[in-house]
């Protein structure tokens, strides 16, 4: 047993109001209200996730958003639905906002959609036991967006609320991003924001986000002279096959042990005649044994802590694509997608704030987790104009996956701790 889960069993069993004489009698009242509320945020869960939301699912994450909407409107803020161009074939986004002059302008991220679409068997949220709950989205991203209406909630009983200035996002394409114009509206608003703060899946309570990895991709294409398949390694030379095999290798082999480096062949399809199709992501290829490959194609995605880690990874892998094989040419493209959040003072400093709180409630410290074990998350998009802090949501196992789950015994604490983050940074 773990001297986290001890901590927790302990504050389980402390009386109702009694908590670290670190907290004043305002942010106790608060942790109380949470408490009291604390079965219907459970039931709203169950509502929310019970949703089918895949990104493609436009009327499902439009569902979802009025199902949120609803309930800010309740707690005094602004809503509205930024729409998109229908060619980008994504729902929108729900923007909930209050204006005031007291203490930091906060910039809450969330998002409405999971990766699970309509063609996928459905999995209701269900109770496994007191610590455990599953379903689609149940930790990505449910489970933080409920917690920041929670918080908000807790905040709101005590008129807390008052002249405080808070933009709520909740974008609809976090999982499959409709591409830059999906995201103008959401940084520009981040910009008049002191601070952002974003609600993916928590590290348990003892660690927080505050570097992310960045996303891009890639395409290879390869080209080779074909013929008899006897006449390979001579004057038909390697083939595309084998070109595209001893760059693959030579990634690998290269920039494989780079600290936060990462880059995943997703697809690989080679043959007589290749065929990609990018809106089914589906690749197809015909050729036989006898014949030499004239063509291959591979699309991969690449993962870094920088621009400047990216560019110079971009650079080495150009490098090793132009030193062909006889008789074969390749090519290598970059797409850019999620921007890195590099870890920074700044966003260390937000942290400390966390980690304090987090010893005032008697939680134990607050660390900040390993940027290469996440993925990609919107609140890169705007990392480089203000400070940012991620994995604030809630804590579970198994996200993407029919095995995805919530942890039940720590998530009344990861509300309480918000709700006294987004106390302290209005003050």
């Amino acid at each position: 047993m773990t001297k986290l889960y001890v901590r927790v069993l302990l504050l389980l069993c402390i009386a109702p109001g009694v908590y670290s004489q670190s907290l004043s009698p305002t942010e106790k009242k608060v942790i109380e209200t949470v408490r009291q509320i604390h079965p219907e945020t459970e039931k709203f869960l169950e509502k929310t996730v019970n949703i089918n939301s895949g990104t493609l699912n436009l009327e499902g994450v439009r569902e979802n958003g009025k199902l949120l909407a609803d309930e800010f409107e309740k707690l005094g803020f602004k809503t509205e639905w930024v729409t998109l161009p229908d060619s980008l074939n994504r729902a929108g986004h729900l923007v909930a906002t209050r204006q005031g002059k007291r203490g930091k302008k906060l910039f809450l991220i969330g998002h409405l959609d999971t990766v699970f679409e309509k063609s996928l068997p459905f999995e209701p949220f269900t109770r496994v036991n007191d610590s455990t709950a599953t379903g689609q989205g149940a930790n990505d991203i449910k489970g933080g967006n409920v917690l920041i209406l929670a918080a908000l909630k807790a905040l709101h009983a005590q008129k807390l609320l008052d002249d405080v200035s808070i933009t709520a996002y909740f974008t609809g394409d976090e999982e499959s991003s409709g591409g830059p114009e999906s995201r103008r509206d959401f940084i520009e608003r981040a910009k008049k924001c002191d601070l952002a703060l974003a609600f993916e899946g928590a590290q348990g309570l003892t660690h927080v986000t505050t570097g992310r990895r960045g996303s891009s991709s890639w395409t290879l294409k390869v080209v080779a002279r074909t013929g008899h398949s006897s006449r390979i390694f001579s004057d038909l030379g390697y083939g595309a096959i084998f070109e595209t095999a001893r760059i693959l290798n030579e990634f690998r082999r290269t920039l494989g042990q780079e600290q936060y480096l990462t880059f995943n062949p997703g697809l690989m399809v080679g043959g007589s005649e290749v065929r990609y199709d990018n809106k089914s992501a589906k690749g197809e290829t015909t050729g036989k044994t006898n014949i030499v490959a004239p063509s291959a194609l591979v699309k991969g995605d690449l993962r870094f802590i920088s621009e400047k880690q990216k560019e110079s990874a971009r650079a080495r892998m150009r490098d090793i694509v132009e030193k062909s094989l006889p008789l074969t040419k390749a090519t290598i493209t970059f797409q850019d997608g999620i921007p890195a959040m590099e870890p920074s003072e700044k966003n260390e400093n937000l942290r400390k704030v966390v980690d304090q709180i987090s010893r005032d409630m008697g939680l134990g410290p607050v660390l900040a987790g390993d940027p290469g074990s996440r993925g990609a998350g919107d609140v890169s998009f705007v990392a480089e104009y203000l400070p940012c802090l991620d994995g604030l949501g809630a804590s579970g196992k198994g996200a993407h996956s029919i095995e995805e789950n919530i942890n039940l015994k720590e998530y009344p604490f990861l509300i309480q701790r918000a709700a006294l983050l987004l106390y302290r940074l209005t003050r």
